[in-house]
């Protein structure tokens, strides 16, 4: 039986290499699937279908087996995100000190609902499990930063400013 050769890389994009790299890593083996999705989310900021594909080729894995694992896991994304992202802690600190009244604000006014994208592209709402500052409750994250002690209006006043860029 002839060895195995990976599938080329999509293009050119360095980032791909990465990719490679961590599937190489792991012999191509199927057992690297969430490892190497968790690469190309990091490299890309979510998965497409042509990641999916390469990835699932590339570790020998059936197309299905790769969009299941894609789309169970909360962590993945199939859509890119805004360019600014409103992250809101939901972890037991966090909702009883108002995280559910920080998140109903910000989709009121975004206009959408957590896990989406604002359809300008700008921002995305997302909501997170427990961020690790529970002693700093509510908590938020804009575009990776923790603000704690969060409130509403502070909360909107960021995504003003955001929208105002």
């Amino acid at each position: 039986m002839p060895a195995f050769t990976p599938p080329p890389l999509p293009s050119e994009d360095k980032r791909w290499k990465i990719v490679n790299g961590t599937m190489r890593k792991n012999g191509f083996a199927r057992h690297a699937l969430i490892e190497a999705l968790h690469t190309v989310q990091s490299s890309f900021g979510y998965l497409d279908d042509e990641s999916i594909r390469f990835v699932a080729l590339s570790l020998r894995v059936p197309l299905s087996q790769a969009y299941g694992v894609a789309t169970f896991y909360h962590y993945f994304s199939l859509k890119p995100p805004g360019k600014h992202t409103l992250t809101v802690c939901a972890g037991t600190a966090c909702y009883i000190k108002g995280a559910d009244n920080l998140i109903a604000g910000a989709e009121k006014r975004l206009g959408i609902a957590q896990g989406q994208t604002t359809k300008d592209g700008e921002i995305s709402l997302m909501t997170a499990r427990c961020v690790g500052a529970c002693s700093r409750a509510p908590v938020a994250l804009f575009d990776g930063e923790v603000v704690g002690e969060m409130s509403r209006e502070q909360m909107l006043e960021q995504l003003e400013r955001w929208a105002v860029e």
